[in-house]
């Protein structure tokens, strides 16, 4: 989305952990400089997770750290450095962390055990939250992280807070910047684990944290609207909802997802579907959670419950409410859109995967991208959607996730699918069209071989 660009271009690019060094180049052009050189004030706020500082050891945490957001085009930023499930576990507010004390200084370890506190190995009575294997580090408000870490008494962050000070941070910088053109690029917490709502959201929902933090992301949600409307610039004022990656139940913690996302008898299902109420279990619900819906998979996974997520775009007066496109178009693109909104020429080399889909995203047109290409969380394996059909490369890698036990969609031999008739990718019809499969496969091979990628055909 920053960049323009796809992420596997770049070798080794992936999920970083706390302490690694910034993974954008800081001399390729940001969507945050794009906005920047049409005068508009930017802001990087909330969750982080393309490092931050320099080197094998990434940031100098109770020094200046950099290069980050400032670095990539954005005028201001008030981050968690990586996933609330990762240590630092304190917020950093443009080059420095947030509050920090010198006298408790910072350190993290990503290799081995370090300070005093508690961990999920050596106090697991410290702990009020269940974590799987991969959190078994530093406990923090009695939450085990992935990693370790030292120091930071009094910049530690209250995880029951995060939205509260993420909002405020938005809202803040809206206030601030009313009567100036301002982008804010805000990555929400919400409903990211450890899953730890506010308290006014703590049993509201009925369905347990995750469902309790679905509200609270919709109250950032409403925050920010009612900011832009009670500062009269909700309609000269673009907001694009959108997510990383499809839904995830069970992701490090165990917070009773996977359960309490079955939906509950007081919902409108036939009741006869579901088993009898008993003392151990008094709220009987459907035998099967899915939160992707009709599709196949979730986070992690090349299938489309993994890739497909939610878009909304709002913008008063010039898109149609409750208009529904089906066009093809990705975050890579938001790039080139914002500078044809800003009316900007950019070099080919300048977000060079992104396309121009203003029109797409305002209602304007209905023709979307010709092809895209989606990635795992893994290097491999790519998919390319062209034309309503999806090809996915033959991959050796394991078939579902652990511990989430998400069906990623790997096989060892091709898949191919037609989502105009197959959404939930039920037949693989590699087998029935071979020749579409290897045209496809010798397209995706070209598009990653080319290196000035974007070209006036392209958005056909």
């Amino acid at each position: 989305m920053l960049t323009g660009k796809y992420a596997w271009r770049k070798k080794g690019t992936g999920i970083g952990d706390g302490d690694s060094p910034l993974i954008i180049d800081t001399d390729r052009v940001t969507i945050a400089d794009v906005m920047h050189d049409a005068g508009y004030a930017t802001a990087a706020i909330g969750k982080w997770h393309l490092g931050l500082g320099s080197g094998p050891n990434g940031a100098n945490w109770d020094g200046v750290i950099k290069p980050g957001p400032l670095e990539l085009g954005f005028d201001y930023s008030f981050l968690m450095p990586a996933t609330p499930d990762r240590v630092p576990t304190v917020y950093v507010q443009n080059h420095h962390i947030f509050n920090l004390n010198p006298k408790y200084p910072v350190e993290i370890n990503y290799k081995h055990a370090i300070g005093h506190r508690p961990t999920a190995e050596n106090d697991p009575m410290a702990m009020v939250m269940q974590p799987d294997d991969g959190h078994a580090g530093t406990i923090i408000n009695g939450i085990p992280r992935i990693g370790w870490m030292s120091g930071g008494q009094g910049a530690v962050w209250n995880d029951s807070t995060i939205s509260q000070v993420m909002t405020g941070q938005v809202v803040s910088f809206i206030k601030k910047n009313q009567h100036h053109p301002f982008f804010i690029y805000f990555a929400s917490h919400d409903v990211h684990v450890p899953r730890v709502p506010a308290a006014q959201f703590v049993g509201k929902s009925g369905m347990g944290p995750r469902g309790d933090e679905l509200l609270e992301l919709d109250w950032e949600v409403g925050q920010i609207e009612s900011t832009l409307k009670e500062l009269h610039i909700a309609k000269n004022t673009l907001v694009i909802f959108t997510s990383d990656n499809g839904p995830v139940l069970d992701d490090g913690y165990k917070d009773g997802a996977v359960q309490l996302a079955r939906q509950p008898i007081t919902t409108p299902y036939n009741k006869n579907l579901l088993p009898p109420a008993t003392a151990a279990d008094p709220y009987p619900r459907l035998p099967e959670a899915k939160p992707a819906g009709p599709l196949r998979g979730g986070k992690y996974s090349i299938l489309e419950g993994g890739t497909r997520i939610p878009f909304i775009v709002d913008w008063p007066g010039h898109t149609k409410k409750g208009m529904v496109s089906h066009a093809l178009v990705s975050q890579v693109d938001l790039l080139a859109s914002f500078a044809a909104l800003t009316h900007q020429e950019i070099a080919p080399t300048t977000g060079p995967d992104s396309l121009n889909m203003l029109p797409v995203l305002l209602g304007e047109s209905t023709t979307g991208r010709h092809y895209l290409v989606a990635q795992t969380n893994t290097p491999t394996p790519l998919a390319l959607f062209e034309d309503g059909w999806k090809y996915v490369q033959p991959d050796n890698q394991p078939a579902f996730a652990y511990p989430t036990h998400t069906e990623l969609g790997n096989s060892p031999t091709p898949q191919l699918y037609d989502l105009r008739t197959d959404i939930g990718e039920k037949r693989n019809l590699a087998k029935k069209y071979p020749l579409k499969v290897k045209a496809m496969e010798l397209q995706l091979q070209k598009i990653a071989a080319r290196q000035t990628i974007r070209t006036a055909g392209d958005s056909k």
